[in-house]
């Protein structure tokens, strides 16, 4: 017969479990909705960033102008940017992005191309130490809704390997967020620039909603920011070619902190969902115990009642 004091503790136990996922569900949540606002709020100057560049594309051939961060080279080694979680409790968050930058690392090699690895994320920092992988640089212990001086910072690593001809190419490996359920982890590439990457294109925001009581994404199309052509007879103070010289690491900066963003919203995602279906399995489970519990007792009182009426029959015999 099962011990009910055990069953007791058992179901106490699970209940305190609970109480943590749930808080630790409805965090990431509040979360969500700083990273959701964090998106919007840098909107505009993105916006702004966009419309000066395609007005200058306009003005200036870009294949026409030497700029180093636009340089084509032979490929001989490759910098891989890998943005994971400092925690854990996230799902498979982690070990998907981990494991698709082992992959791209896998046919660099088959490739006969060298890499290294520029890691954000203390679960990537340990996973690639341990393996005595080539670490260029590591970030860890930044925010959870990452910040421009933090994206300020991973740039300007990057663009100093880049300048400095130590790496030919820059590959960024992050996860794409999708929804509160789904994530898919890419590779872009971020340096050295493309022309092409330059272009306005339509973006996406997510907005955290509430339905029927469950928390919700939707992905909204944000309207695409149309170039305003630069008057013909606009005179500039310095060569064209300079502004965009400068310019363009500000959209590399900006380019890292859109990553940044999707990869904490996506991290974010994934634990509201772990915490969420723990909390659901610790409901199963103290449904199952207080049914364990219930038919123990009854099955006490049953065997109370049996010893009772049997004693009251052997005292009449």
């Amino acid at each position: 017969m099962p011990n009910l004091k055990s069953i007791r503790d058992r179901i106490k136990s699970v209940k305190n479990t609970r109480k943590i996922t749930e808080a630790m569900r409805l965090v990431a949540a509040a979360k969500v909705r700083r990273a959701q606002a964090q998106v919007l709020n840098t909107r505009p100057f993105a916006d702004r960033l966009a419309q000066v560049l395609s007005g200058l594309q306009t003005r200036l051939k870009f294949e026409d102008v030497d700029l180093p961060l636009m340089k084509q080279r032979e490929v001989k080694t490759v910098a891989l940017l890998v943005v994971s979680g400092d925690r854990g409790l996230c799902g498979a968050y982690n070990t998907n992005v981990i494991r698709r930058a082992e992959n791209r690392a896998k046919e660099l090699t088959e490739a006969g191309v060298k890499y290294r690895f520029v890691l954000v994320g203390r679960k990537a920092v340990q996973y690639f130490k341990r393996r005595d992988q080539p670490i260029e640089a590591q970030f860890i212990g930044l925010e959870q809704v990452p910040t421009a001086d933090e994206a300020a910072k991973v740039a300007d690593t990057l663009l100093s390997i880049f300048l400095s001809e130590e790496v030919d190419r820059v590959e960024l490996v992050y996860t794409k967020f999708v929804s509160l359920v789904a994530s898919r982890p890419v590779v872009q590439t971020l340096l050295p620039l493309d022309r092409q990457g330059l272009e306005a294109q339509d973006d996406e925001i997510f907005r955290l909603t509430t339905r029927g009581g469950d928390f919700a994404v939707e992905r909204l199309k944000a309207d695409s920011t149309q170039a305003k052509e630069l008057p013909s007879d606009m005179i500039f103070e310095q060569d064209p070619a300079q502004i965009l010289n400068a310019l363009l690491p500000l959209y590399l900066n900006n380019q890292l902190l859109r990553a940044l963003q999707e990869s904490a919203a996506s991290e974010l995602a994934a634990r509201m969902t772990a915490m969420n279906n723990a909390s659901d399995n610790a409901n199963e489970l103290v449904g199952s115990l207080t049914l364990v519990y219930n038919k123990a007792r009854q099955a006490a009182i049953t065997q109370e009642l049996l010893e009772v009426v049997g004693g009251a029959e052997a005292l009449a015999g």
